[in-house]
């Protein structure tokens, strides 16, 4: 967890609570903002659809004017009383340019098609001729025509010759104005919008950019109508627009229909600028804010902050570090205080830094003169036996031994005692095999009869060859391996030792199957003098182990211990032969190993 000073909790808080107010206050402006932005539009949209029907009954009732004032020519009556299809075409074309539409269609009384002019190509006589065969089944005179992505807007009348009433009827007249992209951009500049003329889902014209067109093509277009609550929201790329559509002839089918639209991105772009003015006075506010608290908060905090460097340099060892107890407030009083508990500290641990000198020892004298005095009492007792004369010479040999015995316990005691004064400079490495080392250890384990019943396998993965002091290595082996001896049951006692390499060192893994590691040493294990359940045990054989593994560069640790056994790891970095040899004295560079595990069962 990441400790903060107080001077910099104060900033935060600053900076937290104006970027809380900045934050809310420009929510609040964008949503009122935005809200009467979208309202503004869709009244916008309303007045467009208005203006735009107010424009289209204009131009309907122009148009129909016209029909009518053309089928009323006495020369296009004329025209239409020879019945002859090529010349009414060619006839035609005079009138057709007097009437200035983009759509003139000349029909016999019949409804078939005899004269067809349009301003745009690719509106066909057989398209012309199912337009007007569905004009004449209805009564309305303005019709939609659709073909070849051509949209007109067309007026039907009647050509009479004579009177109307006479009813003799010489045809059709059908004029009409396309629905093209100058009627587009006329209606869009009109209703200040974008808009779109669908005949049923088929855009025909737009005055929107390309991929706009093909996005809101796919979206079947805008369903709303101008009385609707509230206009529709689509997504064209990654521009919003609100929209609205008007039906031109929803009689039909397919309909006919007008849908505007209104860039809503467009319209809030000022958003953008007024955020970013928010932004940087809240910004401005808050470095200020920051500033003003730096300066006020270094007034408060920095006694206290010659307090905490006292606490961590009191943390680290040291007694001597100056403080600043001037002033008569609250911090002042702590600094004395903490100053007076620091001098009782320092008092406090040098007496029992002399008390537990004192302990240690006097712990280290009691745990060797018993043991000295145990072998000693040994030897003693031998050689006053040794002085009967009626002793056989079997008897002398056994008594001897004993004495032997007893040197040996002494001497490993006081080997042991001196390991601990010598330095990592004291190895003798040698080129050789930690296995073959390994093997020499179990063979002098073996050497013991109480051992035999035991069961020791040795297993190797890769190479465990390289430059280590194969003595001191065999000493710490011979220990650990004598622990798993002795907390194994003889009958079914099994220890496995594991050797297997890793870049630049040897992984050794020792098990047994033994009692376990009993909880009141497990946390002092490898400390001196740390024995259990052994009669005559120094407490140093780990102690020693450690202390050897240490000096080559490595570690070993409990990893697991249970009733079912206990599992000891050790790692050895050896020097190979082309970073290391008899001069290097064990020092020469080794890849840092990674974590090996070494299993053992019981402590010292």
């Amino acid at each position: 967890m990441v400790k903060l000073r107080m001077r910099t909790k104060f900033l935060l808080s600053m900076l937290l609570i104006s970027a809380g107010l900045t934050s809310t206050s420009l929510l609040l402006v964008r949503r009122s903002v935005q809200a009467q932005v979208r309202n503004s539009l869709f009244s916008d949209l309303r007045n467009s659809v208005t203006t735009f029907q107010n424009f289209q009954r204009e131009r309907e009732l122009t148009l129909t004017h016209s029909a009518e004032l053309l089928a009323d020519l006495p020369n296009l009556r004329a025209l239409m009383t020879t019945q002859d299809e090529a010349t009414i075409q060619d006839a035609s074309d005079d009138l057709w340019r007097l009437a200035g539409t983009d759509l003139f269609v000349l029909a016999d009384r019949t409804g078939r098609v005899v004269a067809l002019h349009t301003a745009s190509p690719g509106f066909t006589r057989t398209m012309a001729q199912d337009a007007l065969g569905t004009a004449l089944n209805q009564e309305a005179p303005g019709h939609w025509w659709f073909g070849a992505n051509h949209l007109y807007e067309s007026f039907l009348k009647p050509i009479y010759f004579g009177p109307a009433k006479d009813n003799r009827l010489l045809g059709f007249l059908v004029i009409g104005y396309e629905i093209d992209d100058r009627v587009a951009s006329q209606v869009s500049r009109i209703a200040a919008s974008q808009v779109a003329f669908y005949y049923g889902d088929t855009i025909v014209r737009s005055t929107l950019t390309p991929e706009h067109e093909a996005e809101l093509a796919r979206l079947r277009g805008l369903h709303s109508t101008p009385g609707a609550a509230e206009p529709e929201q689509v997504q064209l790329g990654d521009e919003r627009f609100l929209g609205t559509s008007l039906e031109l002839a929803s009689e039909k089918n397919p309909s006919v229909r007008l849908s505007v639209l209104k860039s809503y991105d467009r319209a809030t772009a000022f958003l953008d600028s007024l955020n970013r003015l928010l932004l940087a006075l809240g910004l401005a506010a808050v470095l200020g804010g920051s500033a003003l608290v730096f300066f006020i908060s270094h007034t408060f905090t920095r006694p206290l902050g010659n307090l905490v460097a006292g606490v961590r340099a009191l943390e680290t060892g040291d007694f001597t570090y100056a403080l600043d107890a001037r002033g008569g407030d609250e911090v002042a009083e702590v600094t004395g205080a903490f100053d007076r508990m620091r001098n009782s500290l320092l008092k406090t641990q040098q007496e029992l830094l002399e008390a537990e000198r004192l302990a240690t020892i006097g712990r280290m004298a009691s745990s060797i003169s018993h043991d000295l005095r145990h072998s000693l009492a040994a030897i003693v007792a031998n050689a006053e036996f040794l002085c009967e004369s009626r002793l056989t010479s079997e008897q002398r040999e056994d008594l001897y031994h004993e004495v032997r015995v007893a040197v040996n316990q002494m001497t490993d005691l006081i080997d042991s005692l001196l390991e601990f004064s010598r330095t990592r400079e004291s190895l003798r490495p040698t080129y050789g095999s930690v296995k073959e080392t390994v093997e020499r250890v179990v063979h002098n384990i073996r050497s013991h009869p109480e051992f035999h019943p035991v069961q020791i396998a040795v297993n190797q993965t890769g190479s465990s060859i390289g430059w280590f002091d194969p003595k001191k290595l065999e000493r710490a082996l011979y220990n650990l391996l004598l622990n798993a001896c002795e907390a194994v049951s003889g009958n079914n006692g099994r220890i496995d030792i594991d050797l297997s390499e890793f870049p630049g060192g040897v992984e050794v893994r020792v098990a047994d199957n033994g009692r376990g590691i009993p909880e009141s040493i497990r946390g002092k294990l490898f400390e001196p003098f740390v024995s259990y359940g052994k009669e005559n045990g120094t407490g140093l054989g780990l102690t020693v182990v450690q202390k050897i593994v240490q000096d080559h560069g490595g570690d070993v640790t409990v990893e697991k211990t249970s009733k079912e056994g206990t599992i000891f790891r050790l790692v050895l970095p050896l020097a190979s032969s082309s970073n290391g040899g008899p001069d290097s004295r064990g020092e020469g560079k080794t890849a840092t190993p990674p974590l090996v595990r070494t299993k053992r069962a019981q402590s010292e």
